[in-house]
C-alpha cells in the first residue's frame, strides 16, 4: 500500500529481540510507537488519515498523518478529506485504525505482516468493552500479535509522575482530551505489593485532549465520581478559528487549521479573572501581530533628466520616422492620382478624333459607358489630388454652371405651367431648399470648428503663461455650470414656481412640472378635442387646421432636446480638468452611483496583519465556560467540585481531605499560561477554608503517558498481565470486561 509521509523509516527492527514489547499510545490526536525501556517514542504522527486520487492516474494512495501539502497539488483531495477513528475519545472506525497501524508497523520497520512483539496499548477512561474487544481483535487477526496488554493512559501518566517525585500516592489527577473532558479523583489503595492504578490523568497530545480526574481504588468507587463533558482542545482551535474567519474574511485562506493550532499554542493563556479582563484597557497591551507575508508596492522614482532626454529622443526619431512614411504614402498617392488623372485627359482627347458611331465600341475597352462618365471621373480625381496636395483652404468652390439650369421652372409663375410642369416646378423647389440647407449647415459647422480651433488657442496660451492661475479659473467656471445645470434640472423636475416660499415637500402637479412650449401643446391638445365633440367635425378641410399639428409636434424647448449650451460647455470644462488634474472627478458621474466613489489605495503593511487582542483568553475560557461556544454543561472547575461530593459519599473524610493536597494536571491544555493559578483558585472557592490545595503541573504533559507506558512494559510484572489470542477467544468479552491491568514499576 503506497503511503506518502515525511517520516523515516526506522532500520533496527530485525535487531530487538522479540521477547521486547511494542509500546503504542494511541491518543485521539496523536500516535506515538516505540520500544519498551526506551525514553523517547520513534514515531510520532497526527492519528488521522486521508485517501485522495491521483489527478493523473488515478491511483488512490493513503495520506497518514502530517504530510507535505506541496504534494496535495498532484491529488484530487475534494472527495476525501482527513478522517480519524476517533469518535470523542473513543476508537470505532476500525478500518481507518487498520490504515493507521499499518502505517506506524511500517515506519518502525516491520518487513512482514506477523508482528512477533508483545503489544501494550493505551486507551481511554471508562473505555467500552466493544471498542477494546474490536482492538484485541485486529491486532491478533490482523497482524498476527502473540499478546496483548490493555492500560488507561492517564494511569501510566500519574504513575510516571509519581515515580518522579511530583506527585502523592493519594491525590486528584486532571487530563485534557481531544474533544471530551473527565474530572476523577484518583486515590492509591495498595492491595498486597501492587497498587490497583485503574485510572489516572494523561494528555493525548498538545492541544487536544480531554480532561480525567481519574482516582485509582477500587473501580466502582470510580465510575461514580467520575464527570465528563464534551469540551476539548479541538473545540478551543475551532472557536479561534471562527473568530478569526469573521474578523478577517478577506484572509480565511491563510487561517488553515494547522496554523490556528500554532497561534492557539503560542498566545493563548488562561485569565484569573475572565469579565475584568476583557474590559481592562491592559487588554490592548496584551495584542499580538501575526504579519502575513507581503510585498510592498515598488515606488517608481522619477526619471532623470538625462532619461527624459532620451526618451524625448527617441519620441523625436520615431515622429520622424511616421512623418517621412506618411510623406511617402502621400507622394506615391499623389503620383498614382496624376498618373489616372493623365489617363483620363488622354481618353477624353481620343475621343474627339472618335466618330460618334463608333464611341460605344471604343469605350468598351476602357470600362467607360459614356463621355459623361469620363468627365465626372476626371471631375472626382482633381478633387482627390486637390486634397492629397493640402490645397483644399486655397481653392474656394466654384458654384456649379449647371445650378441654374436645373431649376429653370422655380422663377415661373403658376399659372403659365401645366400639371405636369407644376409637380416638376415642386421638386426643384424641394431640391434647391434642401441643398441650400445642406450648405448652410456646412458653412455652420465649419464656422464652429474654426471658433473651436480659437478657444482651444487661447486656453492653451492661458495655461502655458500661468498653469496654477488657468486651473483655478477652471475650477471656478465648472462649479458656476454645475450649479447652473443643477438649477435647471430642478425647475425641470419641480416646475419654475415650486414650493419655494413654504418649503412644503410632497407631490407636484404635472401642470407644475410642464415649461411654457409643454404647456401651450397642452392647450392646442384640449382645444382640438373640445371642438371635435361639437357637431359635425370639419377638422382638416382648412388648410390652416393642419397647421395645428406642425405647433403641437414643435418643440421649441430646448432643455428637452439634448444637452444645451451649459451642458456642453460643462462637458468641455471638465475634460479640460481632467487633463491637467487627474484627480478630478466630476460630479455628474459621482451622482449617477449615488454616492462619492471609493478612492482605491495602494495596499500597506497593516492589511496584511492579523491582530489577536481579546481572542488570546477568550478561546481557552470555554474549559470554564462551555456556554460560551452553546455547551450548556459545568466547566473544568465546577466539575472537580461535583466529583469531590460524590467521593465524599462513598469514602471516608481523611482520603477527601487529602486528595487536593495533590493535583496533578497533565495533558496539552494544561500548558496554557495560568491554568494552574485558575484550576486553584477555582476550587479554593469550593473547598472549606484551610484545605490543602496544592495544583502541581507533569513533567512532560504530552509524552508521560507513553513514557510511563513504555517503563512498565519492562518489569517483570508485565508478562505476567497480558492475554493471547487464546484467553481472548476462550474466555469472551465478559472477561474483557473485567480486565484490568495492575500498574507496578
Amino acid at each position: 500500500m503506497p503511503f506518502i509521509s515525511q517520516i523515516q523509516r526506522q532500520s533496527d527492527y530485525n535487531l530487538i529481540p522479540s521477547s521486547c514489547p511494542i509500546v503504542i499510545d494511541n491518543g485521539a490526536s496523536y500516535f506515538r510507537i516505540g520500544w519498551a525501556g526506551e525514553s523517547e517514542p520513534r514515531i510520532i504522527f497526527r492519528n488521522i488519515v486521508q485517501r485522495p486520487r491521483h489527478k493523473i492516474t488515478g491511483e488512490t494512495v493513503t495520506i497518514v498523518g502530517d504530510h507535505d501539502p506541496a504534494l496535495l497539488k498532484y491529488f484530487d483531495c475534494t472527495r476525501s478529506g482527513p478522517r480519524s477513528a476517533f469518535d470523542n475519545n473513543v476508537v470505532f472506525q476500525f478500518e481507518i485504525m487498520e490504515y493507521i497501524l499499518d502505517f506506524a508497523f511500517d515506519r518502525l520497520g516491520a518487513d512482514q505482516t506477523p508482528i512477533n512483539h508483545p503489544i501494550l496499548i493505551t486507551e481511554c477512561a471508562c473505555n467500552p468493552v466493544q471498542s477494546r474487544s474490536k482492538m484485541a481483535e485486529l491486532l491478533f487477526e490482523t497482524y498476527g500479535v502473540p499478546s496483548i496488554a490493555f492500560g488507561v493512559d492517564a494511569a501510566f501518566s500519574y504513575k510516571y509522575n509519581q515515580q518522579l517525585g511530583i506527585c502523592d500516592r493519594n491525590g486528584l489527577a486532571i487530563c485534557s482530551g481531544f474533544t471530551t473532558s473527565h474530572v476523577i479523583p484518583a486515590i492509591i489503595l495498595i492491595f498486597g505489593s501492587l497498587p490497583d492504578f485503574s485510572f489516572f490523568a494523561k494528555n493525548d497530545a498538545t492541544f487536544f485532549n480531554q480532561f480525567h480526574l481519574l482516582p485509582v481504588y477500587q473501580w466502582r468507587a470510580c465510575l461514580r465520581s467520575m464527570l465528563s463533558y464534551n469540551v476539548g482542545g479541538y473545540h478551543v482551535t475551532d472557536y479561534l478559528k471562527q473568530l478569526l474567519s469573521l474578523k478577517y474574511p478577506h484572509h480565511m485562506s491563510r487561517l488553515t487549521w494547522e496554523k490556528v493550532e500554532d497561534l492557539k499554542m503560542e498566545h493563548c493563556y488562561i485569565t484569573p479573572d475572565y469579565a475584568f479582563e476583557k474590559g481592562a484597557k491592559e487588554a490592548e497591551e496584551k495584542t499580538r501581530c501575526w504579519q502575513l507575508p507581503w510585498t510592498p508596492t515598488p515606488v517608481e522614482e522619477p526619471p532623470s533628466e538625462e532619461e527624459i532626454a532620451r526618451k524625448a529622443a527617441l519620441k523625436e526619431r520615431q515622429g520622424q520616422r511616421l512623418r517621412e512614411m506618411a510623406e511617402a504614402k502621400r507622394s506615391s498617392k499623389i503620383n498614382e492620382l496624376e498618373n489616372e488623372l493623365k489617363g483620363l485627359e488622354f481618353l477624353i482627347q481620343q475621343l474627339r478624333h472618335v466618330n460618334g458611331n463608333d464611341i460605344p465600341s471604343f469605350l468598351a475597352e476602357t470600362g467607360y459607358v459614356s463621355k459623361q462618365e469620363i468627365e465626372a471621373a476626371i471631375v472626382k480625381v482633381t478633387q482627390s489630388l486637390r486634397k492629397a496636395k493640402g490645397e483644399q483652404d486655397d481653392i474656394e468652390e466654384k458654384p456649379d454652371p449647371s445650378a441654374t439650369e436645373k431649376y429653370t421652372l422655380i422663377d415661373v409663375p403658376d399659372n403659365m405651367l401645366t400639371p405636369e410642369q407644376l409637380k416638376e416646378k415642386k421638386r426643384q423647389l424641394f431640391l434647391k431648399t434642401t441643398s441650400e440647407g445642406r450648405q448652410r449647415a456646412k458653412q455652420k459647422r465649419f464656422e464652429e470648428e474654426l471658433e473651436r480651433e480659437r478657444r482651444n488657442k487661447e486656453d492653451e496660451q492661458r495655461r502655458l503663461e500661468n498653469p496654477e492661475l488657468y486651473a483655478e479659473q477652471l475650477r471656478v467656471k465648472y462649479r458656476e455650470l454645475s450649479e447652473k445645470v443643477e438649477q435647471r434640472k430642478r425647475l425641470k423636475t419641480n416646475g419654475n414656481h415650486a414650493n419655494e416660499s413654504n418649503n412644503v415637500s410632497g407631490g407636484v402637479g404635472r401642470g407644475e412640472r410642464l415649461n411654457a412650449a409643454q404647456k401651450e401643446r397642452m392647450r392646442l391638445l384640449t382645444t382640438a378635442a373640445f371642438d371635435r365633440g361639437k357637431g359635425e367635425d370639419t377638422f382638416g378641410i382648412k388648410d390652416e387646421d393642419w397647421q395645428l399639428y406642425k405647433k403641437m409636434s414643435k418643440d421649441n424647448d430646448d432643455e428637452d432636446e439634448g444637452p444645451n449650451e451649459d451642458e456642453t460647455e460643462l462637458a468641455r470644462v471638465a475634460s479640460k480638468l481632467r487633463e491637467i488634474d487627474p484627480t478630478f472627478f466630476p460630479k455628474s458621474e459621482a451622482s449617477s452611483s449615488g454616492a462619492e466613489p471609493p478612492r482605491l489605495r495602494p495596499l500597506t503593511k497593516e492589511d496584511f496583519q492579523i491582530l489577536i487582542g481579546v481572542e488570546r483568553f477568550r478561546c481557552p475560557e470555554i474549559l470554564f465556560r462551555p456556554n460560551l461556544i452553546g455547551v450548556e454543561q459545568a466547566g473544568l472547575d465546577e466539575m472537580v467540585g461535583v466529583s469531590i461530593r460524590r467521593l465524599q459519599q462513598s469514602r471516608n473524610q481523611d482520603i477527601d481531605e487529602n486528595i487536593t493536597g495533590s493535583i496533578l494536571m497533565t495533558g496539552g491544555s494544561c500548558l496554557y499560561p495560568g491554568m494552574s493559578e485558575r484550576v486553584e483558585a477555582g476550587i479554593r472557592m469550593i473547598r472549606p477554608s484551610g484545605s490543602s490545595i496544592r495544583v502541581l503541573r507533569a513533567s512532560d504533559a504530552v509524552l508521560d503517558a507513553w513514557r510511563g507506558a513504555a517503563s512498565f512494559a519492562s518489569t517483570m510484572h508485565f508478562p505476567r498481565q497480558v492475554f493471547n489470542k487464546k484467553d481472548y477467544y476462550e474466555k469472551g468479552e465478559d472477561w474483557l470486561r473485567q480486565y484490568q491491568l495492575k500498574y507496578t514499576f
